[in-house]
């Protein structure tokens, strides 16, 4: 059985609390919870969270100065804490801001409250990608500028929170891929990934019953016609998972209760 050592989340890396939104303004949206983004007890998903925070990122891209320079981004890692749950019905106010970067990548930081007392904190480690290049590509001035004015770091540099389990694992099994995965690059899109850990989630509802924290990491791309293993087993620190291709991971993932 994998072990806490050998899979572990570095507090260092991602502190908690996520941190605080500076003075000035953020970006905001609002929108209702639909009843597609939740579960059978009307709990808004991971899967949802992560479409929340991409949605919300489009729209701040085609309100920003440069933002039609920038189309394609690469999501490296996300973190959603749910403090205190949303559901289904709930009107939720969305705010997005930058909380570090540098000139390629930054990391976007997402509050969502909803009307009814929920809370959720999101970090994503957002890469700027060209698009015809398909590799990061500097963001320009007029685009870092706002960026700049409200952080403080502005040398941010990857580092892993997550590593591959080699060992193997008490849950295995296949995780067909659809039509409907894919983004224009035939990557399977983001909220995909999530899904899978709702799927692992679904036997362990003792966690999402509480504040927890949840972590997506992607270590390489799953593509169409990939064939993709679902890997998860539970520790004392949490519930764990990898997508897999071939036996090596491309996905890690991990749920952990916050009290």
């Amino acid at each position: 059985m994998p072990t806490e050592t050998a899979y572990r989340t570095e507090q260092p890396v991602i502190d908690f609390p996520l941190p605080p939104r500076p003075d000035g303004e953020a970006y905001e949206a609002s929108w209702a919870v639909r009843l597609a983004d939740t579960d059978t007890r009307e709990r808004l998903r991971l899967d949802g969270i992560a479409r929340y925070a991409m949605d919300i990122g489009y729209d701040q891209l085609r309100a920003a100065e440069d933002g039609h320079l920038h189309p394609a981004w690469l999501v490296r890692r996300t973190v959603i804490d749910v403090l205190r749950p949303i559901r289904f019905g709930d009107r939720v106010r969305l705010r997005r801001w930058p909380s570090a970067l540098s000139n390629r990548w930054f990391n976007a930081r997402i509050q969502i409250h909803s009307d009814q007392g929920g809370v959720v904190e999101v970090e994503q480690f957002l890469i700027n990608v060209d698009p015809q290049a398909g590799r990061p590509a500097r963001m320009t001035d007029r685009f870092m500028s706002p960026m700049l004015a409200v952080t403080t770091e502005h040398r941010l540099r990857w580092k892993a929170a997550l590593h591959e389990q080699t060992a193997p694992a008490t849950d295995a099994r296949p995780f067909p891929l659809r039509a409907t995965d894919f983004d224009r690059h035939d990557h399977v899109n983001n909220a995909v990934h999530w899904q899978a850990v709702e799927e692992t989630l679904a036997a362990h509802p003792d966690l999402h019953a509480r504040p927890h924290r949840a972590i997506v990491e992607h270590v390489g791309p799953v593509m169409a016609g990939n064939d993709v293993t679902l890997r998860s087993w539970r520790t004392d620190t949490g519930l764990h998972a990898q997508l897999e291709i071939d036996g090596t991971a491309r996905t890690l993932a991990s749920v952990t209760p916050l009290d």
